[in-house]
């Protein structure tokens, strides 16, 4: 019964284009239409079923074969209605296909369709719930560390720009079901709500919680008391804007060569020196063995920073050699980026996707 689901989910997001409802109509008409037609043959004249669809296509088609059986004046009544209605579908087909044309209709569904194989094709990316200015540079980050992503927003004048930029875009209400599964958040790795009310927030955060028990969801709060019911609904962190703008400004006054240094790592645009994490996933050999087994800690241009134990979920700072790895534990690393990516290579490790903690 998955399919069938599947099936009629795309029917209802079709059905809300106007262009696909149009076409939707007309094939609906027609094939009444076929019915009526062949039924009424069948009844009037007691002609065979192909007969009647024989008779009842040709008609409407206006090919002009003539009549396949003799007709009564009651099944030559029915085939002048048939041949009126017919007409007046043709012209309201033409006529609405001129429309489309003219208001664009059919560009919009070209776009949407594309959009279509874009989501479907879509995996372990990123949903941004609200294009707000902290979506605006959440966008720009994301797309500095060439993370995939689609942005959900209700205003269609900020969409424009985004796909103008061929970033994938939904316009809606983001605390919409059909709107997320649109989205793929089956298929994604996390979920960024930056809504302006945290009202809002809570009810995305909530909604896709329920659609997807594994997906990383990241929220905004404006008001301190929204902390603890987002962490409550789903919300696996809770960044608050105005908190970490005045922890900047002081940090910025009294550590400012701190700041300086961790802008650097942790900036996507730079390309020599990173930050990274990696997860060791379940069944991975380089589970029970030390970080000296493994080299850790002696890898030239790599230094292991934490060590975040996956049972305890804590962290040891500049763990010893002797420390044994468990599985889905995350090392902390700072260095070249391209030994920490030989490193992946060497322990068949990749950056970290953790999920629930």
């Amino acid at each position: 019964m998955r399919w069938l689901s599947g099936v009629w989910w795309w029917a209802h997001r079709l059905l809300h284009h106007p262009l696909y409802r149009k076409i939707f109509w007309f094939h609906g008409l027609l094939l009444g239409l076929l019915l009526t037609g062949m039924m009424g043959y069948h009844l009037l004249e007691d002609w065979s079923w192909f007969d009647s669809l024989y008779m009842t296509v040709i008609t409407l088609a206006t090919i002009g074969y003539g009549e396949t059986h003799p007709l009564s004046d009651a099944g030559r009544w029915f085939t002048i209605l048939l041949i009126v209605f017919g007409s007046g579908l043709m012209l309201y087909t033409v006529s609405g296909f001129i429309t489309s044309l003219l208001d664009g209709d059919i560009r919009k569904a070209l776009k949407h369709m594309t959009l279509q194989r874009t989501l479907a094709g879509m995996s372990g990316h990123i949903i941004l719930c609200g294009y707000s200015q902290t979506g605006q540079y959440a966008v720009d980050e994301l797309r500095r560390a060439k993370r995939p992503f689609v942005v959900i927003d209700m205003d269609p004048a900020k969409l424009e720009a985004l796909q103008q930029q061929q970033v994938p875009c939904l316009l809606g209400d983001a605390t919409s079901e059909a709107l997320l599964q649109e989205a793929g958040i089956e298929r994604a790795h996390g979920l960024i709500a930056t809504l302006h009310h945290d009202a809002d927030n809570l009810f995305v955060v909530l909604t896709a919680r329920g659609l997807n028990p594994a997906l990383r969801i990241i929220a905004k709060a404006v008001e301190e008391s929204s902390l603890k019911k987002l962490k409550q609904v789903g919300a696996d962190s809770v960044v608050m804007p105005n908190f970490i703008g005045g922890l900047r400004m002081v940090s910025e006054m009294v550590r400012p060569n701190v700041v300086t240094f961790l802008d650097m790592v942790l900036g996507s645009d730079n390309q020599t020196v990173r930050v990274e994490e990696l997860l060791i996933p379940q069944g991975s050999p380089v589970a029970g063995q030390s970080l000296q087994a493994l080299g850790l800690g002696h890898e030239e241009g790599v230094s292991l920073v934490a060590l975040r134990t996956g049972q305890q979920s804590q962290h040891i700072f500049n763990p010893p050699p002797s420390t044994v790895l468990d599985a889905l534990d995350t090392l902390i690393l700072i260095g070249d980026a391209e030994r920490i990516a030989a490193l992946n290579q060497r322990l068949g490790l990749a950056p970290s996707h953790r999920h629930r903690t």
